[in-house]
């Protein structure tokens, strides 16, 4: 969060609180609002209100960042599983985690991939304009 949405979200009311709570818990905004004890309308016009909106996005990225600790945590466990399944005797679920481990490392590589490839560019534009990262 920026210094301004910080300054932006030390504005919020009880009530702004309750409506980012309440879209954090909610997919829809009629429950959301409903959860908010306010009219989908207002939460819409929260929607619009630029410290409002700051908060919400930064406490989005909170609770994704957490989901995502939690599942690297859970990765290890995961290949595990995996590794185990492969020698289940069971020729279907052999075959799903085969497939699985197959599709993770070519993510896996996708991914690390990207991340080279980006590193490659940011420093070649890093050198074009004579800044260091």
């Amino acid at each position: 969060m920026t210094q301004s949405d910080t300054r932006l979200a030390n504005k919020l009311t009880r009530s702004h609180e309750r409506a980012i709570l309440a879209l954090l818990a909610h997919a829809r905004l009629e429950d959301a609002a409903r959860e908010a004890g306010i009219s989908r309308s207002t939460l819409c016009r929260m929607l619009q209100e630029p410290a409002f909106e700051a908060a919400f996005r930064e406490a989005r990225r909170q609770v994704f960042e957490a989901a995502v600790s939690a599942l690297q945590g859970a990765m290890g466990a995961a290949a595990e599983t995996l590794v185990r399944l492969l020698k289940c005797h069971r020729p279907m679920v052999e075959l799903q985690a085969a497939r699985a481990v197959f599709e993770q490392a070519r993510q896996g590589e996708l991914f690390l991939d990207l991340e080279e490839r980006v590193r490659a560019i940011e420093a070649n534009q890093a050198q074009r304009t004579g800044v260091r990262r």
